[in-house]
């Protein structure tokens, strides 16, 4: 059923840029046909999902949504796991995995560790829609492109003053690590101190940009958080490697130092949101039972 801007705006809220109403099938309202994630028998076990403007995560969140306020799962159930949502939908886990923190944000599931992603037992009907317009991996994927770019062009005109600004920096964001502080100022300036180094205005507004997009988003920040909780902090000696980098006024390791980085800020983030930790640990010890039998039989 199509939703009319009108109706939008009477009775909803952003999601992304979607206005949405507020009943709990309709908070994340589908605008394209429902699709049912329980299978009859002999049903394909993969659908795709039909382009209609909005992020992956959110046509996945959506449907889910749907799925829950239509009774296909009971308040207590769990949902089908990652790998066999990843699977139903052609998308990657981590998009997957956006999805339901976004739900998790609203307050439509919540995540057991160890144990899955499970329906709340009063799932809210009238609770007000928050923006989930970006999550972390989107973003630190779009940091990645533009800060190692930005780190290769600074290596050739940044400053010694702005090089013991970087070491500074990386002393107080040791300091904040130690003392359990939120937020990763120092993270931030550093970054910021690197973008401003290019000596390119259109550069630092990019990456100032990406990092007011982290600090205003509450899917990213739920993650964020997630992640924190369970020990994954700036890491001192990936910015000491990239600060080497940029000492030596070497473009290409800068670039690579950046990106190296940043590729593991997403390693962490997929750690500290996993979800199927149950069946990955399954999984390992059924891999071990085999590597055992083989090791008998010879």
């Amino acid at each position: 059923m199509q939703v009319m801007p009108d109706q939008m705006r009477t009775c909803g809220s952003p999601l992304g840029d979607v206005l949405l109403p507020c009943t709990c099938a309709d908070r994340l309202a589908l605008t394209m046909p429902m699709r049912k994630l329980i299978r009859p028998a002999g049903q394909s076990a993969t659908r795709t999902l039909q382009p209609d403007g909005r992020k992956l995560y959110q046509q996945v969140a959506v449907s889910v949504s749907d799925a829950i306020q239509r009774g296909e799962f009971k308040p207590g159930q769990r949902i089908p796991s990652e790998r066999e949502l990843a699977e139903e939908y052609k998308v990657s886990r981590p998009t997957v995995r956006e999805a339901m923190i976004a739900l998790e944000v609203i307050g439509i599931v919540r995540s057991r560790h160890g144990s899955g992603i499970f329906v709340v037992d009063n799932p809210p009907l009238d609770a007000p829609m928050i923006g989930l317009d970006i999550g972390a991996f989107e973003l630190t994927e779009a940091r990645r492109l533009f800060e190692a770019e930005a780190a290769a062009l600074a290596a050739v005109s940044i400053t010694d003053e702005e090089l013991d600004t970087l070491e500074r920096l990386i002393g107080e964001m040791d300091r904040e690590n130690q003392e359990h502080v939120s937020g990763e100022h120092a993270d931030r300036e550093f970054h910021l101190t690197i973008a401003r180094a290019t000596r390119n205005s259109a550069v630092v507004d990019v990456v100032e940009s990406l990092w007011d997009a982290r600090d205003r988003s509450p899917l990213c920040q739920h993650m964020l958080e997630r992640a924190r909780a369970v020990g994954v902090v700036p890491r001192i000696d990936e910015h000491q490697v990239i600060l080497a980098a940029l000492r030596e006024r070497n473009p290409k390791a800068a670039r690579k130092a950046m990106r190296d980085h940043l590729g593991r800020v997403i390693e962490g983030l997929l750690r500290a949101t996993e979800t199927d930790t149950l069946e990955r640990a399954r999984a390992e010890v059924e891999a071990k039972r085999t590597d055992l039998a083989r090791r008998v039989a010879i």
